[in-house]
């Protein structure tokens, strides 16, 4: 009797396929996991594997995101998820050793307009004139810098390690994860009734989220293909000087620097290196055959900001590089909604290189708006690219 019961109440749960494993797709499993429903995520290579979005080692946990957006509200809200999970599975991911956005340009508006946004999501914050800041990071040169808003409850997360450690939590509280690549063919044909993958078998669902990061465009040609642009994005690793620990996060924060271009940094962490790369949009670049070797340019133009902003990492040797991607959308904006053809299925990426942070709270935002039948924000829905078309 018991047995027959309990496998009413199994059927009776949405089965939902994630397809990717990265910071968006695997938290989405797990909420939607932890909400009732049976999941199966699919990945081709693996959380936090090298040719993800969600691979590296590290990302930025800011709320600096300029005014009128949803960004600084759901940061917010992954912070608390964070230290949540952090605290479930006694394991650190969020590093506060603070972020200090440098302001550089002449034109401050994002800036302003994001301390109201900060106040409003109770992230703390402290604006910092430049005599503040050399006297608290005198191992830094402000030549240029206005002014700075300093997070000091933000900072830097494990990214490749918390992409694991969400699906281990996944798969230990009854997930099921195979790491298959769905076949492209017949996804946009409309009506969606299974996916196959790449051992030839095929797996049928109640609703599918296709969270693919850069391969979202090619999956999804007629609906994605112009607006998901992977790019080439070179990240560098400076050696630190022998037994200094200034440029270490226990003395020096994240930190961005808003001028005419935009780098940003992570101070020395795990003996990896003192990381720096300018954020500027790279070339386009193929997620899965793509050679990630760094172009010597960027090399250049890095090594010439890093001495002038920390002179005493002029000389420094390079002793690491990484290539990443971008998904870049048109707008820098997130991509959250259903396919315009398949009411069953969710589009969710255009990452737009910040898009890591929000992992926990996007995921717990796509398991209400699944099981909830609810509707994105308006900035997140596809169907803004179609009306700037027409306009």
């Amino acid at each position: 009797m018991f047995s027959r019961e309990a496998n009413s109440f199994m059927k009776s749960k949405p089965h939902i396929a994630v397809v990717g494993a990265g910071a968006f797709g695997s938290w989405t499993a797990l909420h939607l996991l932890e909400r009732g429903a049976r999941v199966t995520l699919l990945d081709a290579w693996g959380p936090g594997n090298s040719r993800a979005a969600s691979g590296g080692e590290t990302r930025i946990m800011r709320g600096t995101y300029g005014p009128d957006q949803p960004y600084t509200r759901v940061a917010a809200r992954a912070l608390k998820l964070w230290q949540k999970y952090e605290q479930r599975w006694k394991k650190q991911f969020l590093h506060r050793s603070g972020v200090l956005w440098m302001v550089s340009s002449r034109d401050d508006a994002f800036e302003r307009g994001s301390l109201a946004m900060l106040r409003q999501a109770q992230i703390k914050f402290q604006e910092l004139s430049p005599p503040e800041m050399r006297k608290r990071w005198p191992q830094i040169n402000f030549a240029g810098v206005h002014w700075g808003i300093y997070e000091p409850e933000c900072g830097y997360l494990d990214a490749r390690a918390s992409c694991q450690a969400v699906v281990e939590a996944f798969i230990a509280e009854g997930g099921k994860y195979r790491q298959l690549a769905v076949a492209l063919e017949g996804l946009e044909r409309g009506g969606l009734a299974s996916l196959t993958l790449s051992d030839g078998s095929r797996l049928r669902a109640d609703h599918y989220v296709f969270a693919c990061g850069p391969w979202l465009g090619q999956l999804f040609p007629e609906t994605l293909g112009g607006l998901i642009r992977p790019t080439k994005q070179d990240v560098f690793f400076f050696g630190t000087p022998a037994g200094d620990s200034r440029f270490t996060d226990a003395h020096v924060p994240v930190w961005g620097d808003h001028g005419n271009r935009f780098f940003y940094g992570i101070p020395g962490s795990d003996r990896r290196g003192f990381k720096v790369a300018d954020d500027t949009r790279g070339p386009v670049f193929d997620p899965t055959s793509g050679e990630r070797v760094v172009s010597r340019a960027a090399l250049k133009r890095v090594r010439e900001y890093l001495a002038f902003r920390f002179p005493a990492m002029k000389d420094a040797p390079l002793i690491e590089t990484r290539v990443c991607q971008y998904e870049q959308s048109p707008d820098s904006h997130f991509i959250v909604d259903r396919h315009p053809r398949m009411n069953n299925l969710w589009l969710l990426g255009g990452g737009s290189g910040h898009g890591f942070k929000h992992g926990p709270a996007l995921g717990e935002i796509m398991a209400d708006l699944i099981l909830q039948g609810g509707e994105p924000d308006a900035v997140w829905r596809r169907s803004r690219f179609s009306k700037r078309r027409k306009s």
